[in-house]
């Protein structure tokens, strides 16, 4: 009489393996994905403050001064200026503040603004994005952090 005995399926450390190995990779994945969503609602602010640098800019140009406001820059209203997860884009004095208030943005910048202040030298515009911004920087992109 033979006592082999063979082997069908997986034992419960074998299991236990997997899983551990399971858990540790979404351990890693679920935080670096998190801040892929948040840096991709940051652009939307990015975008959105895009058509108010254009606005400011021109502005510039024409008077040699910032733009006291939205109206003077030739925009509307900040609160019409908004997206999924910005609440409002608006300009004083040549500064731009993109608030991300709107509920469906992530809790980690909520009620954060970014700031753009601009910057003439030499007939050309610089904007400063990491000054009076309240956003973390590993939320900015690339062009804020310095």
């Amino acid at each position: 009489m033979s006592n082999t005995r063979s082997s069908q399926g997986f034992t419960l450390i074998e299991l236990m393996i997997v899983v551990a190995i399971i858990a540790i990779l979404a351990a890693i994945a679920i935080p670096a994905y998190q801040n892929y969503l948040i840096k991709a609602q940051v652009s939307e602010g990015m975008s959105l403050a895009d058509s108010a640098k254009a606005a400011v800019w021109e502005y510039i140009s024409n008077t040699g001064t910032f733009p006291a406001s939205n109206l003077t820059a030739g925009l509307p209203e900040e609160a019409s200026i908004s997206g999924s997860y910005v609440s409002s884009v608006n300009v004083a004095n040549g500064r731009i503040t993109v608030a991300f208030a709107n509920p469906k943005a992530n809790i980690a910048i909520q009620n954060q603004v970014l700031v753009l202040s601009p910057a003439t030298t030499g007939g050309s515009i610089t904007w400063d994005c990491s000054t009076h911004t309240t956003l973390s920087g590993k939320y900015l992109p690339s062009v804020c952090r310095k």
